[in-house]
């Protein structure tokens, strides 16, 4: 049950049910003053009769007489007034209440006869006297009602403690429920949270159905997430760490080399001029082979940054995939690999031009280094919907991420020694270069260029896919989704 259902709940529970007791014991009251009231009734009209066969004697209607057969019947329950006809007091058992010589008026002398009329502290009776045809006075009677007020007071007052006693009751219990339902809950929630910032391990609790529980849940996610986040930056860390050890490991030999080479070129007349030309070539390679783990390792730093936001520009689909897929005839021609290349793009693409001819060099790269002479490369890029290439591996094209979105795919595959499972899992690690990253002329890679092509097209929205059989060739899929007419990637 949700709180906000709950505390409704009680707050309708804490008004309604005081007020549902109050309707009940004032329905149970009124039912036995009403059963009182009759049963007093019937006691005072009994009285009423045996006092009104002694005040309905016109003698005692006569000015100036003893009055003794009255005297009897006054008592603090009965109070006798007696009027003569024209409403002046002949008689009075109260002359605090009732002064002697004290007129009614006409209309007040004859309300209400023959009715006995029941007040809180007493009933009253009024009833004219005649002699004969001839009127000879009023009397009036008071009888007291002191022991049913006095009842009435204590039940009262009962009531009043039985209705403050189960409100505080009824008060009570909800405060319990709700300090056993909120308090509790949110206190042990908020201890978990000061051991969490502390780095204290603490058990996670049942989370429940309510708000609490949905703050629960949302405390636990981002406890896991920073967690998670933590893990990450740790793992980074160390592949930072790995990297930085890892690339000054790589430096020195190249560094060793060309101080080698150097030293030797500096020895007058001790070397020929091949081996001089000879030297000087393996000191630009290993050079170049340098400025190119450093551009890797300037670029993968960079697409790591969470802040670098990347510059995308909508282009030609089929004029830039052209371009892109141009100029990689030379160096196949040069290590006696035969490459084939199909373009068919139709549409729009919002890319970063500098970034995908990085990409393309790179796989570029990966697959003239992992192919033997004699052997095939295939470089194409195809709109989805598209025929795809001829000679495409058959593991490849049965695969769904070729179908699935609405884009283009960068294909570039090599009949290769392939890759193992093992081998897959672990590709796009950087630093991390299977046993075939070396080829038979002992070419080697930074081992960044798998790291950084899927950083790039995750950049621009898209995904890489690797396709290998061990002994049948690797396949290389990045997908860049299809720009629409207001010029946003789907």
């Amino acid at each position: 049950m949700k709180i906000k259902t709950w505390l409704l709940l009680s707050y309708f529970v804490v008004m309604l049910l005081p007020l549902a007791a109050a309707y009940l014991l004032f329905a149970w009251i009124n039912i036995y003053h009403n059963d009182r009231n009759v049963e007093e009734y019937v006691q005072k009209s009994l009285q009423l009769n045996r006092i009104v066969s002694v005040l309905d004697n016109p003698a005692l209607y006569q000015p100036n007489i003893e009055r003794p057969q009255i005297e009897k019947l006054v008592s603090p329950q009965v109070s006798i007034v007696l009027f003569n006809r024209d409403g002046l007091v002949l008689y009075t058992s109260n002359p605090l209440q009732v002064p002697p010589h004290f007129a009614l008026g006409r209309k007040q002398l004859y309300e209400n006869l023959y009715t006995l009329e029941q007040g809180f502290r007493a009933y009253r009776y009024k009833q004219p006297v005649f002699n004969g045809n001839e009127l000879a006075g009023f009397f009036e009677l008071q009888l007291s009602r002191d022991e049913w007020a006095a009842g009435v007071g204590k039940r009262t007052r009962w009531v009043a403690f039985v209705f403050a006693g189960g409100f505080v009751l009824i008060y009570l219990t909800v405060v319990w429920f709700v300090n056993r339902k909120l308090n509790r809950r949110l206190n042990r929630l908020m201890e978990q949270m000061t051991a969490f910032a502390r780095r204290e391990p603490f058990e996670e609790m049942p989370s429940g159905n309510d708000e609490i529980g949905e703050l629960t849940k949302h405390f636990y996610g981002m406890r896991r997430q920073i967690e998670e986040a933590h893990e990450k930056i740790a793992r980074q860390q160390q592949e930072k760490e790995l990297l930085i050890a890892s690339i000054s490991h790589d430096l020195k030999t190249p560094l060793t080399s060309i101080r080698a080479y150097a030293e030797s070129l500096a020895l007058p007349n001790e070397l020929k001029a091949e081996d001089r030309e000879e030297y000087s070539r393996i000191i630009a390679e290993k050079a170049d082979y340098m400025k190119q783990m450093l551009d890797d390792l300037t670029v993968y730093t960079l697409l790591q940054s969470p802040a670098y936001e990347m510059e995308l520009a909508e282009v030609d689909g089929d004029e830039f995939f052209e371009m892109l897929l141009s100029g990689y005839e030379p160096i196949c021609r040069e290590k006696n690999i035969r490459l084939r290349v199909h373009c068919d793009v139709t549409g729009t693409v919002r890319v970063n031009p500098r970034q995908m001819m990085r990409v393309a060099d790179n796989l570029m790269s990966n697959a003239v280094r992992h192919t033997k002479p004699g052997a095939n490369i295939l470089l194409a890029a195809v709109s989805s919907g598209r025929p795809l290439p001829e000679g495409l591996f058959s593991f490849v094209t049965n695969q769904a991420e070729l179908h699935k979105e609405d884009g283009v795919y960068l294909i570039v595959q090599n009949e290769g020694e392939g890759m193992d499972e093992e081998q897959l899992s672990r590709v796009f690690e950087p630093l991390y270069q299977a046993d075939e990253a070396r080829s038979k002329n002992g070419e080697r890679g930074t081992g960044l260029g798998l790291s950084i092509t899927r950083q790039i097209i995750r950049k621009h929205g898209g995904t890489v896919h690797i396709f290998a059989q061990k002994g049948g060739g690797t396949c290389v899929v990045c997908f860049l989704p299809k720009t629409t007419r207001e010029g946003e990637q789907r």
